[in-house]
C-alpha cells in the first residue's frame, strides 16, 4: 500500500472510530450585518430562509438563470450574543468564493446586501466522528449533545469566543468550530492532545464519497441542475421565486436528464473522474468521483448517467485505462452511520 494511501486509510478509519480533526479554513465565510438581508438572500437561494429560526442552518443552493449550479452553501441564522446582533452568515466553497461575492453584488439593489467577507480573518476547523462531541465538550462551554444537527450557537472555546454548528462533511457526527484566525493554533494543539487525529483533504474525500455528499467541481457545476444532481430536497420552488425558479420548475420532472448515481465495482481497479460509464457497450454517462473506499474494502464512484439506466441493480461497465470494468448502480448512500439514542 502506497505511504500516502496508507495515510489516507488511517486518517479514515480514525474519523469512523474516534474522532477527525480538519481545518476546513479554505471555506468562505460572508457575514450579513443583520437579519434584514434574509429577505433578499431568500431571492438568490434555492431554499426558502426568510423564516429560518435563530440558531438554524439551512443546506442551499446558487443557482443561475437557466438553473446550473453555481455553488452549494450553507445558511446560517447566527443567534444574538453578548458581542453581536443576530445576523445571517453564508458558508461557500473556497473556490467559488470571489465569484459568489460578486454575483450577490450584482443581484442586489446598492446597499441591499451589504457582506463582510471573513474568510481571512477567521479560521474553520471540524471535528468528526463518533467520539467527536466527547472530545469536544470539555473545551466547548455550550452542552453539545442537546444540540439538534444543522443548528449552532454562540459558544467559547479555550475562552476564545466561536460560533458552534452541528454539520460537517463526512457523513459522522461532530461539529463545526469558527473562530478568530489567531485561536485556531492552540485549539487545534489542544483537540490533537486530546485525542483528535488530524486528517487532511485527501481522507475528506473518502469520507464524503461514502456519505454520497457531492463536491463542487465534480458532481455539482454550473452545467449541472439540482434535480439531476439528486438535490431536489434543497430546491423550495412552491409560493416563491428566485433566480433559476423558472428553469427549475421546468425541468423538475423532466425524465431526459441525467442521474447521479451510485457505482460499486468488484474488482480493484478505482475509477476516475471523466472516465466513461458503458451499458453494453454503448456509452451513458461518466463518472464524477472515484475512490476505493476503506469502509466497503473496494472500488467506490458517483456519476451521471442516462435516466433509463439509473435504477439500482443496473449492470453497467466502467471504462478504467482502455479496460471495462464490471459495476453496478448502488443506493446511495454507500455508508450511514448507526443512528444513536
Amino acid at each position: 500500500m502506497p505511504v500516502q494511501y496508507a495515510s489516507i486509510v488511517a486518517e479514515h478509519q480514525a474519523t469512523r472510530t474516534g474522532a477527525g480533526l480538519f481545518d476546513i479554513s479554505h471555506m468562505g465565510r460572508l457575514v450579513f450585518p443583520n437579519l434584514a438581508a434574509l429577505a433578499p438572500l431568500d431571492c438568490l437561494l434555492t431554499r426558502r430562509v426568510v423564516d429560518l429560526a435563530p440558531g438554524r442552518i439551512r443546506y442551499s443552493l446558487v443557482t443561475k438563470d437557466d438553473g446550473g449550479i453555481l455553488d452549494d452553501v450553507l445558511a446560517y441564522h447566527v443567534p444574538a450574543g453578548a458581542a453581536q446582533s443576530a445576523h445571517p452568515l453564508l458558508v461557500v466553497n473556497a473556490s467559488n468564493r470571489e465569484k459568489i461575492v460578486a454575483w450577490i453584488g450584482a443581484r442586489s439593489s446598492p446597499g441591499e446586501l451589504q457582506l463582510t467577507d471573513q474568510t481571512s480573518a477567521t479560521a474553520m476547523l471540524a471535528v468528526q466522528g463518533p467520539k467527536a462531541l466527547e472530545l469536544l465538550q470539555p473545551v466547548v462551554s455550550v452542552p453539545l449533545p442537546p444540540m439538534k444537527y444543522y443548528t449552532c450557537a454562540s459558544a467559547q472555546v479555550l475562552g476564545h469566543p466561536a460560533l458552534v454548528s452541528r454539520t460537517g462533511y463526512t457523513g459522522e457526527d461532530g461539529a463545526e468550530l469558527i473562530v478568530a484566525a489567531a485561536a485556531a493554533e492552540p485549539i487545534w494543539q489542544k483537540l490533537v492532545e486530546a485525542g483528535a487525529t488530524p486528517a487532511g483533504l485527501g481522507c475528506r474525500d473518502t469520507l464524503r464519497l461514502e456519505a454520497a455528499m457531492p463536491l463542487y467541481g465534480h458532481e455539482l457545476d454550473e452545467a449541472t441542475d439540482p434535480f439531476t444532481a439528486g438535490l431536489g430536497m434543497a430546491v423550495d420552488l412552491e409560493g416563491r421565486e428566485f433566480i433559476g425558479s423558472a428553469a427549475l420548475a421546468k425541468c423538475k420532472n423532466d425524465p431526459s436528464l441525467k442521474r447521479r448515481v451510485g457505482l460499486e465495482l468488484d474488482g480493484r481497479r478505482v475509477p476516475r473522474e471523466g472516465f466513461t460509464i458503458l451499458h453494453q457497450g454503448k456509452a451513458i454517462g461518466r463518472v464524477t468521483s472515484g475512490t476505493f473506499s476503506p469502509t466497503l474494502d473496494r472500488p467506490i464512484a458517483m456519476g451521471y448517467v442516462e435516466h433509463a439506466n439509473a435504477a439500482v441493480g443496473t449492470a453497467v461497465e466502467i471504462d478504467v485505462r482502455g479496460r471495462a470494468e464490471p459495476a453496478r448502480v448502488v443506493a446511495l448512500p454507500f455508508y450511514r452511520r448507526a443512528k444513536t439514542t
